[in-house]
């Protein structure tokens, strides 16, 4: 028997793993996919909140700003990038400075520090790509970006260097309670459990509702995106959010950590909790709407569009603590925006539950620090030459968008829960992820997945179940 099982290898269900490695636990992660990171943590704006958004009596309100406040230590720990570029909510109208004033002071309820109001002159000195329609704006200067996929795979790796299992493709059928736990069946096996944690994403109210009288719906709210190529990356060097008006929240405008720019997103409350396609409407609405925010945005540097799923249910906020009629069922649901920027604190909590339930003794050999893959990109050129001495295969670039090597694709394969498909490749390396999106170098990783894992060719797929590649062979091999 397990001592505590957590469902979905999201940025959550991560964070919380390696909170409760710090401990002498018996734990296992069950994931439905075929890696970490493969539901809302990989399709989001990549943003870590100053915390001036959510009100002050929820959840979300009170644990923002003090999440953020944790990821410079985070990022020293486990080797991600971060960065604070800071954040402007922009004001379009003279009639809306009592919600600018109004949103200032609701973020110095919730603890975030040095907030300013800045004129639109301001504004436009600090951002000279900002529109003439700008006519004031809240400056958070602890607003930050992150790499939601390093993010969350160095959590995960860290848990479990740190001792906690992983299943992947591992979908829970059905969980009964018992007398002293858990059991929960995947397609394979069956799990027994003294702790269960839902932290299962836009799922999240299908298991709760499984076991739990106090019943919850989490509704998806689908948002779609553009991602434009680099070289108009310094577009922007803070975060540009829209003041909510009548007409909604808007759309953000943000340079990412890997130097290209993101706009969107649209939000569309939809029924398919897998539905993650985009359409021509909803992406032509995000440009026609961030038009208001920049003076130009040239659509022909677009080089992909995508579309993620936030986790939002009927109660508007984060549902986290134990089912008040299910002991030793504890609930990390309905994680919408700021969801990734409070994961870490998110994590502290569910793991004070655990810890006060099971009373574990610490794990005296549970490390902190992760280690990253070497990004030959980021190197000097000493650097490079020695890397390349050292290993050879860091000498041949695989993704010539993005200067990824070969000894980097390797290292992604054969790292703990290493990469088992191209997605996985693309999240931990970014091969695939520059302008071609993979039209050139999908066929060299391809042949080192199948070299690395001594899989066929025909075995390899995008996400993992059914999304090969290749069919077959055109031809016998000689």
């Amino acid at each position: 028997m397990y001592d505590v099982v957590i469902v979905g290898a999201g940025v959550v269900g991560c964070a919380i793993a390696r909170e409760i490695s710090r401990y002498k636990l018996k734990s296992l992660v069950l994931e439905k996919e075929n890696d970490v990171c493969s539901g809302t943590s990989k399709a989001n704006s990549a943003i870590i909140h100053a915390g001036h958004d959510a009100l002050p009596e929820t959840l979300k309100g009170k644990l923002n700003a003090k999440a953020n406040l944790m990821f410079d230590k985070l990022a020293e720990e486990l080797d991600f990038h971060f960065r604070r570029n800071g954040s402007l909510v922009l004001c379009f109208d003279e009639k809306d400075m009592d919600k600018l004033y109004e949103l200032k002071k609701r973020g110095e309820t919730n603890g975030v520090p040095n907030l300013q109001i800045l004129s639109g002159d301001e504004v436009r000195k600090m951002e000279p790509n900002v529109s003439d329609e700008v006519v004031a704006a809240l400056y958070a200067p602890t607003g930050g970006i992150v790499c939601p996929f390093n993010l969350t795979i160095a959590l995960a790796e860290n848990a479990n260097v740190n001792g906690v299992e992983f299943n992947f493709n591992s979908e829970v059928l059905s969980i009964t309670k018992l007398e002293d736990g858990f059991e929960i069946k995947t397609k394979d096996k069956t799990i027994k459990t003294k702790i269960l944690v839902n932290a299962a994403g836009v799922y999240g109210d299908k298991l709760n509702n499984m076991v739990s009288e106090h019943k919850f719906t989490i509704i998806p709210r689908k948002g779609e995106y553009n991602l434009f190529d680099k070289y108009v990356g310094n577009l922007t060097d803070k975060t540009l959010f829209q003041l909510p008006t009548k007409l909604g929240k808007g759309v953000l405008v943000t340079p990412t950590v890997d130097g290209n720019l993101l706009v969107g997103p649209n939000a569309v409350d939809i029924e398919d909790k897998d539905d993650v396609s985009t359409t021509r409407e909803g992406l032509d609405d995000i440009m026609e709407r961030t038009s208001l925010s920049v003076k130009s945005l040239p659509k022909g540097s677009i080089i992909t569009s995508f579309s993620g799923l936030r986790a939002r249910s009927e109660k508007d906020d984060f549902i986290i603590g134990e089912a008040p009629d299910v002991p030793g069922f504890i609930n990390a649901s309905s994680i919408e925006s700021p969801g990734l920027t409070c994961a870490p604190l998110i994590g502290v909590m569910v793991s004070d539950i655990i810890k006060d339930k099971l009373k574990p003794q610490p794990n005296e050999n549970f490390n902190p620090k992760r280690k990253g893959i070497t990004r030959f990109n980021d190197l000097s050129l000493e650097e490079k030459k020695q890397v390349i001495k050292e290993r050879p295969e860091y000498g041949r670039i695989v993704c010539r968008c993005e200067s990824v090597t070969e000894g980097e694709i390797v290292d992604a394969i054969n790292r703990p829960l290493g990469a088992k498909d191209l997605d996985g490749i693309k999240r931990r390396t970014r091969a695939g992820a520059g302008r071609c999106q993979s039209g050139f170098c999908i066929s060299r990783t391809m042949e080192l997945l199948h070299s690395e894992l001594n899989i066929p060719p025909t075995e390899i797929t995008k996400f993992g179940k059914a999304s090969k590649i290749l069919v077959g062979t055109n031809k016998e091999s000689i």
